[in-house]
């Protein structure tokens, strides 16, 4: 009997609902207002505003140099915000729920997320282009249009989106809360994080945040997708099943009760009856069938008979002429005295 967790959890039962978050009131005048804060910071960077002037102001403070014994420690908290570690650890995470809810939306709904951001983000990266501080060439310019792709900061929206996933998919109010709160604080330090190693402007976080957070808001749209491709990924793995155990049901008959089938034998015109009325196959002879009984082929030398498996009684050496026949008994002869 197993008794390792897995056998445990594979033996719970189904949850008995999964709440999936709908397009509320609430949530579409969060989403609108987080759009128009997003399209605020765009166009106070496009036209070069005081935004511009602080992100320039930050940058010459060089925060780096100002509090040199957090770099060791930043240098590794910004890893929070790349998008590939963080994909690993959060997928392994939601693809263990995935097996203990037997449910596929879990990971679905991140990847729906991660393709959104990657579209959302990597769009405005490439057609804005701006340089990063380390970059920048005029002091005073937003350096936009000129080949960069940090605007918006990519650590930030990304640490919005994978962390707050967790508070996202949450089954209980008290779970969303905590994962609410722990994922805002990762996202935040990850953001401020990013101006202080210098790597990007204060206001690419500002639209980080702004755009990770689109992302979460607009998730309920994709509920219906998420829901239909869970159902034909399911259907698709149930045909697979299907098949595979239509393949294994084909067995060959076998012979059963002692009783072994009768072979068939081909004479020397062709196939004859075998023993029992089965009929004939060439080149086949019934078991326990010597090669003298075999018929030679039309046109070869018939086969020598074999020996007979016991010896013949007697020797095959010729008898000597002069002599007794072997076996005869000779006369016994005279004894002399003397």
């Amino acid at each position: 009997m197993r008794t390792d967790i897995f056998a445990r959890l594979d033996r719970e039962p189904e949850p008995p609902k999964i709440e999936i978050p709908r397009m509320s009131r609430h949530r579409v005048a969060l989403f609108g207002g987080t759009l128009a804060f997003y399209l605020v910071i765009v166009h106070l960077v496009l036209i070069s505003s005081w935004l511009v002037a602080l992100d320039w102001k930050v940058m010459l403070f060089r925060p780096y140099q100002q509090w040199p014994s957090l770099h060791a420690f930043l240098d590794y908290y910004v890893v929070l915000g790349q998008r590939g570690p963080t994909a690993v650890m959060i997928a392994s995470w939601l693809g263990w729920r995935s097996w203990r809810q037997h449910t596929l939306r879990p990971l679905l709904t991140l990847g729906a997320a991660l393709l959104l951001l990657n579209a959302s983000v990597g769009g405005v990266k490439h057609v804005l282009g701006r340089l990063g501080p380390h970059y920048a060439t005029q002091i005073g310019s937003a350096e936009l249009f000129a080949g960069g792709d940090i605007f918006p900061s990519g650590h930030t929206a990304n640490a919005v989106v994978t962390w707050g996933i967790l508070a996202y998919l949450a089954t209980t109010p008290r779970a969303r809360r905590y994962l609410s709160a722990i994922s805002a604080t990762v996202s935040l330090g990850v953001g401020l994080t990013t101006v202080y190693i210098g790597t990007h402007w204060l206001s690419d976080v500002l639209l980080g945040w702004a755009a990770g957070l689109l992302v979460l808001l607009a998730l309920p749209w994709t509920e219906p997708l998420i829901t239909r491709t869970e159902q034909l990924i399911l259907a698709g793995r149930e045909r697979w099943r299907q098949r595979g155990s239509r393949g294994a049901g084909i067995s060959v008959p076998v012979a059963t009760g002692g009783h072994r089938p009768a072979l068939p034998f081909a004479g020397a015109d062709g196939p004859a009856a075998a023993p029992g009325g089965t009929e004939a196959v060439p080149g086949l002879m019934p078991a326990g069938a010597s090669a003298r009984t075999r018929p030679a082929p039309h046109g070869a030398h018939p086969l020598r008979a074999e020996r007979s498996p016991g010896a013949p009684a007697g020797s095959r050496r010729p008898s000597h002429p002069g002599g007794p026949p072997r076996g005869a008994t000779t006369p016994a002869r005279p004894m002399s005295g003397g």
